[in-house]
């Protein structure tokens, strides 16, 4: 903002410098005015605020200078500004044991903070399920580690239930005019299987003859170890077969290539994606959607939360925490034996 005003400013110095009947008008003299201010503001919040907030990953969370205890978060809608409302429910009575609302858009590192804070309220028979945005291979080891059951979905499920196998016809189709002429095919590219190992994995020779040296230290691809390759630039830059060896022929410098050697040792999310894709898994984490979506629709829709309307992350709190207490109320005074 301060370099646009200072722009401004150059630009209209430099006109009246060749022209004197040229004047700064009223508009673009209030936008210079608006900018100043405003980049004025943000100087003087990070004055006063001179700590960065660091996020899951070590990076700086950006702040907002209305309320810099909120999260961007990313919404069907898009991306705001705001805060996530999480509440753990009990399956039996839809009962909310803990809510709590947290300026981060990352659920990933909500769920020990929230298993901790109803611990309480578990048994050694108690059962977690939670959808997809609370999974990660540290979550999972940490669940293990303390010993709480729990099924966490991971992204993927979905497409590897066979109940779900033609979910696809019901989404938004093509406009019924669209180019229905035959798509030209794409060739096929080389796949490890063209590329010769040596004998010591010490290189691989490609397609073309060209000599691939190792790449540095194993790595892990699909739960397999593997072993990498790269090719010098010289060898790809004129190379024949460039077209048929690189993906984007136009940008990539070199060919890369990676050889499974042996299984890797099973994750924490392997043995989850087992567990949670038994029939016995699926009927457990099928009921988590009965259990605390209508919660959540209870809140929204009939108790009229469409959006927290406080600022600050202990306000904030405190609104999902009342229309929690609110919802409890309702479902203890309507239960019957």
């Amino acid at each position: 903002m301060e370099r646009a005003a200072t722009t401004m400013l150059e630009r209209h110095q430099a006109n009246d410098a060749g022209a004197a009947e040229d004047v700064l008008d009223a508009k673009a003299a209030a936008r210079i005015q608006r900018l100043t201010g405003e980049a004025a503001k943000i100087r003087q919040w990070l004055a006063d605020h001179p700590e960065d907030r660091p996020g899951t990953r070590g990076k700086v969370r950006k702040s907002n200078r209305t309320d810099s205890e909120s999260a961007k978060l990313a919404t069907d809608k898009g991306v705001i500004q705001g805060y996530c409302a999480v509440a753990v429910v009990d399956a039996d009575h839809q009962l909310i044991v803990e809510a709590s609302a947290h300026g981060t858009g990352a659920e990933q590192e909500l769920l020990l903070p929230v298993l901790e804070a109803c611990a309480t309220q578990r048994t050694a028979s108690t059962l977690i399920t939670a959808d997809a945005g609370y999974h990660s291979e540290a979550n999972l080891a940490a669940l293990s580690e303390k010993g709480i059951d729990a099924l966490i979905a991971d992204n993927a499920m979905r497409r590897r239930d066979e109940r779900f196998a033609e979910q696809a016809k019901h989404r938004v189709m093509p406009e019924p005019l669209h180019d229905k002429s035959r798509k030209e095919a794409k060739p096929r590219l080389f796949g490890s299987e063209d590329f010769i190992i040596a004998p010591d994995q010490s290189h691989a020779i490609c397609p073309a003859g060209q000599r691939l040296h190792r790449n540095g230290k194993d790595c892990t691809i699909g739960g397999y170890a593997a072993i990498k390759f790269r090719a010098p630039e010289a060898a790809c830059k004129d190379c024949p077969l460039r077209t048929r060896c690189l993906r984007k022929p136009q940008t990539t410098r070199s060919r890369q290539v990676a050889v499974l050697a042996r299984k890797a040792e099973r994750t924490h999310s392997a043995r989850m994606r087992e567990r949670i894709d038994s029939a016995w898994g699926r009927e457990q984490y099928g009921r988590r959607f009965a259990t605390v979506e209508p919660v959540f629709g209870n809140v929204r829709h009939n108790k009229q939360l469409h959006r927290f309307t406080l600022r600050g992350q202990s306000k904030v709190d405190g609104q999902w925490k009342l229309f929690a207490l609110v919802h409890n109320i309702e479902k203890l005074a309507n239960y019957r034996k």
